[in-house]
């Protein structure tokens, strides 16, 4: 997820917020972005919510249509798997480079931000769903945290940009595998503390070929409804 820093501007703040509710489907994938709704949904002037579009189109968020304005970027399964194969290739890489650096304090980080994923991983299981949005962000702040070490500020800004696409497309599903999912989050974590690299790989790649097995529904009921809007428009 995007951080912004304390001494942000009003712009970079608004850019947040718009930026989060296309994640976390507030903003529906093909909805049309209007300037004038968007002015008081978000208070913000024109020219300040044009320059946050245009920056959000750049990330891929949003599509510009030229004259006709913007778009919240649609969905379908294809660009998903697109999606999950580089988010495979920059999390492996990534995890690779914080096993090998990552220090006493790394290790602590990572056991931390375990330890509260699994209370809302296990509070699911249990049958309380209230907790689904905020799990996300705890299964975020895992994932960063094994890859946080890694030394190289670009890899995890782009890592972080196609987390955040990901995570928008798991949040149409708003979908939790249970304990499929807890499972494999606990053997990364030891694969980490064992500092082995090749297994938490492998653990990986199958945590995010399941997680896209389990959204294809919901993509692409999403494209259905999409082509049924635009029918009707």
């Amino acid at each position: 997820m995007l951080i912004i820093p304390k001494d942000a501007t009003v712009g970079d703040n608004i850019f947040l917020r718009v930026r989060t509710d296309i994640i976390f489907g507030q903003l529906r994938p093909g909805e049309r972005l209007r300037l004038e709704r968007l002015k008081e949904r978000y208070g913000a002037g024109i020219s300040t919510l044009r320059e946050i579009l245009s920056r959000l189109a750049s990330e891929g968020f949003v599509v510009a249509e030229g004259q006709r304005g913007f778009q919240v970027a649609p969905v379908s399964f294809e660009d998903l798997q697109e999606i999950a194969d580089l988010r495979t290739l920059l999390e492996c890489h990534a995890m690779r480079l914080s096993f090998a650096a990552g220090d006493m304090d790394w290790e602590g980080q990572v056991v931390a931000a375990h330890y509260k994923l699994k209370q809302m991983e296990n509070r699911i299981i249990a049958g309380d769903h209230s907790f689904l949005e905020a799990w996300k962000q705890y299964d975020w702040g895992f994932h960063q945290a094994l890859i946080k070490a890694c030394n190289s500020e670009q890899l995890l800004q782009v890592h972080g940009i196609v987390f955040d696409k990901y995570l928008r497309y798991q949040m149409l599903a708003l979908n939790f595998r249970g304990e499929v999912a807890a499972r494999e989050h606990q053997m990364l974590l030891d694969a980490a503390l064992e500092r082995d690299a090749a297994k938490a790989q492998t653990i990986l790649r199958a945590h995010i070929n399941g997680g896209v097995e389990y959204s294809r529904g919901a993509v692409e009921l999403q494209q259905k409804i999409s082509a049924s809007q635009d029918d009707a428009g």
